[in-house]
């Protein structure tokens, strides 16, 4: 316990005041949870659907709940009406299930929109030259609400190279900002970048949501 409180304390040194910290369950034990949530964290981030269907089953309900990894249109249906925010829309096509799904709910669904800012193959998201015609795709669709951006850096200890994703992706999501009133069902609040490695980087390039995993659970 005293270490994941440790770790908690010293990456909240390293954010802003209003910066979210999401803590990554990825792999992590009922027990490793329970503790974080002991230390006050609310924003858990689960990869994978099937993990994300176990654990919310089994821990308190006021969790907010973030699905962070690559979600398959056939999964969508697992996690409508239980997240808080989906970080990683990186399609069209998976927004359009995402609204069908929603509005058979009668719910309004937060979504994030992925960008892969860095180019990589292995890597989901928007090219950034689309991101703008894709966002305006996306906000005609019924019962989705875009709340920002995503981008998962490369893994990499190359600074400037971070630093230049970071930079680029907060100038998207203030180009964007800048016209909200452009769109019907868009409101830029999260600027989700960084994680375990780069988070403080990310941080001081404007990113006001770190998804770190590794780093409390160490």
């Amino acid at each position: 316990m005293d270490s994941i409180r440790e770790n908690i304390e010293n990456i909240k040194n390293n954010l802003n005041k209003n910066t979210i910290l999401v803590a990554v369950t990825k792999y992590r034990s009922i027990d490793e949870i329970q503790k974080v949530l002991q230390c006050g964290i609310k924003d858990l981030g689960e990869n994978r659907v099937q993990e994300f269907k176990e654990k919310f089953d089994l821990l308190p309900k006021d969790i907010r709940w973030h699905l962070i990894g690559h979600l398959q249109k056939n999964k969508v249906k697992y996690v409508i009406g239980k997240t808080f925010l989906i970080h990683s829309v990186d399609s069209v096509s998976l927004a359009e299930e995402i609204s069908r799904l929603s509005i058979k709910s009668g719910i309004i669904t937060d979504i994030l929109v992925q960008v892969n800012v860095a180019k990589e193959d292995s890597k989901y998201g928007f090219d950034q030259d689309d991101l703008e015609t894709n966002l305006r795709k996306i906000d005609k669709l019924d019962n989705i609400r875009i709340l920002g951006l995503m981008v998962m850096a490369p893994n990499t200890k190359n600074t400037k190279m971070l630093e230049d994703i970071f930079t680029t992706t907060k100038n998207l999501y203030d180009k964007i900002k800048s016209s909200e009133d452009e769109y019907n069902n868009l409101e830029m609040k999260y600027l989700s970048m960084g994680m375990t490695n780069d988070y403080d980087l990310a941080v001081k390039c404007g990113s006001n949501m770190v998804r770190v995993g590794s780093g409390i659970f160490k």
